[in-house]
């Protein structure tokens, strides 16, 4: 049941728990994992800070301040666009209440999160009399460790994964993680378990799985890429706002085709298209139009 398999890899592993226990509280290591991203993060963006001759403590503040609104940004996204898993007939309004606030139960989206935290951003910023833009590209390259390893999580949730695949990096989860075969059969209509999926069963020592994508896995080497771009880039920044920008549209980019392999993908009310997918590609344009505009305008300036 614990299993997970890479079976074109050759990469079997056995024990992968969702958590442990202390004193029969549960502990998740999606949690801990999110925990280390920002802890990680912070580390990274003190380096930048100190680089770029401001003040470290000032992001330790702003990570204080971001820790609580970047959690219901993140959820709050999540819950949005699946109201209808949360607003039921016949429910009581304190009953819906709790179960858009239970985290525990799953739900958090990391496009929820980053907006979050740069509304919280913007307004820390204005409060402490420091420039905006520069603290977006400070912040740019933790951002993406913690996305880094945030995605991780969805690992041992066995979460946010594609549909079936038979490709080097197919990822096989055991049938009886979900229940059993009629349970997978039952689930077909609601996305994230597919008729294909179930139409290629792996079967490994008398033990069934399912194969897919690991889009977490994608997204997290996408994102180590981008990471890697902005870092040797940083120093040859033309204007303050470069870097974010270069993030988002980096970003944008590899959630654009990575969203378009997930199976569990929020859809926009009324209409059969991922929301993710969508703001995604309004990132890219939209942070390629913000380059070039900023790139004309010193241009200008240089030419006068």
């Amino acid at each position: 049941m614990y299993e997970i398999r890479f079976p074109h890899l050759g990469i079997v592993l056995k024990q992968v728990l969702e958590g442990f226990s202390v004193g029969g509280f549960e502990i998740r290591f999606y949690g801990i994992i999110i925990a280390l991203g920002f802890i990680l993060g912070y580390m990274v963006i003190a380096k930048e800070a100190k680089r770029t001759g401001q003040d470290p403590e000032l992001y330790l503040d702003y990570m204080l301040w971001l820790v609580i609104p970047a959690i219901l940004g993140a959820r709050i996204y999540y819950v949005l666009f699946r109201l209808e898993d949360y607003v039921k007939d016949g429910q009581s309004w304190k009953d819906t209440i709790l179960g858009m606030l239970n985290i525990r139960g799953g739900g958090l989206a990391i496009y929820g999160g980053v907006i979050a935290g740069i509304i919280t951003l913007i307004i820390f910023a204005r409060k402490k009399k420091v420039s905006i833009m520069l603290m977006l590209d400070t912040c740019a390259m933790g951002l993406l460790v913690g996305q880094i390893l945030g995605r991780w999580g969805n690992f041992f949730n066995r979460e946010a994964f594609g549909g079936y695949t038979d490709s080097l990096f197919a990822m096989a989860i055991p049938v009886d993680w979900f229940g059993n075969r009629n349970y997978l059969l039952s689930t077909v209509n609601d996305g994230i378990i597919t008729q294909e999926m179930i139409d290629h069963v792996l079967t490994v020592g008398g033990k069934e799985f399912i194969q897919v994508h690991p889009t977490f896995l994608y997204e997290s080497l996408w994102n180590l890429g981008v990471l890697l771009v902005i870092f040797l880039y940083r120093r040859h920044k033309k204007f303050d706002g470069e870097l974010f920008a270069m993030y988002v549209w980096g970003y944008g980019l590899g959630r654009v085709w990575i969203e378009a392999l997930r199976t569990d993908s929020l859809m926009l009310p009324g209409i059969h298209f991922k929301v993710s997918q969508l703001l995604a590609a309004f990132c890219v344009v939209g942070a390629s139009v913000y380059i070039i505009y900023k790139r004309m305008q010193l241009k200008q300036k240089t030419n006068h």
